[in-house]
């Protein structure tokens, strides 16, 4: 089980322009995330469960669906997982075929969510150099939202900044 709490998100100035209003937080997060795959639950975890649901129904909590899951790795075709041992990306039970950049811009992405990073800083951290057109990481982009399908959308763009994961993404990382 893992525990992240996630501070109050500071959002730019809205324009008036913007067609869909985005509501800021306003106060902390508290994100938890249970492996349920393992088999059994226990006692104490399944008395955490209940606390949540009572929380969310009471109105002082949200659960937003998938937050919770209790099927088996197999069952989402949806789920990504980036094997890093042997280099590949699997989604449900087939192996999506990446190049060498969209491997690597994947993982990059993966292993830093809720983090939105510049064109630029894409270049340099996954290209491993920042002197090419920052529009070559837009191409690589759009490429690998192709081969994984609009279905999952893994990959966000935060429009005059860059590309992040996307909050819902369902995506893990396995050696």
């Amino acid at each position: 089980m893992s525990v992240v709490t996630i501070g109050p998100r500071q959002h730019p100035p809205r324009r008036t322009n913007r067609a869909r209003l985005v509501r800021p937080r306003t106060g902390p997060t508290l994100t938890i995330t249970v492996d349920l795959t393992s088999g059994s639950v226990s006692p104490r975890l399944n008395r955490l469960l209940e606390l949540l649901s009572e929380i969310a129904e009471s109105g002082e909590g949200r659960l937003s669906q998938g937050e919770v899951v209790d099927r088996a790795p197999g069952e989402d075709p949806h789920a990504v997982r980036i094997l890093t041992g042997p280099r590949t990306v699997r989604q449900g039970d087939r192996e999506i075929p990446l190049t060498r950049i969209e491997y690597d811009l994947l993982l990059f992405l993966a292993e830093r969510p809720r983090r939105v990073f510049t064109r630029l800083q894409l270049l340099n951290s996954v290209w491993g150099y920042d002197h090419a057109v920052a529009r070559t990481v837009d191409v690589h982009v759009r490429r690998l939202r192709a081969k994984l399908g609009v279905d999952a959308p893994l990959l966000t763009t935060v429009h005059g900044i860059g590309y992040r994961l996307a909050d819902d993404a369902r995506v893990t990382i396995e050696s």
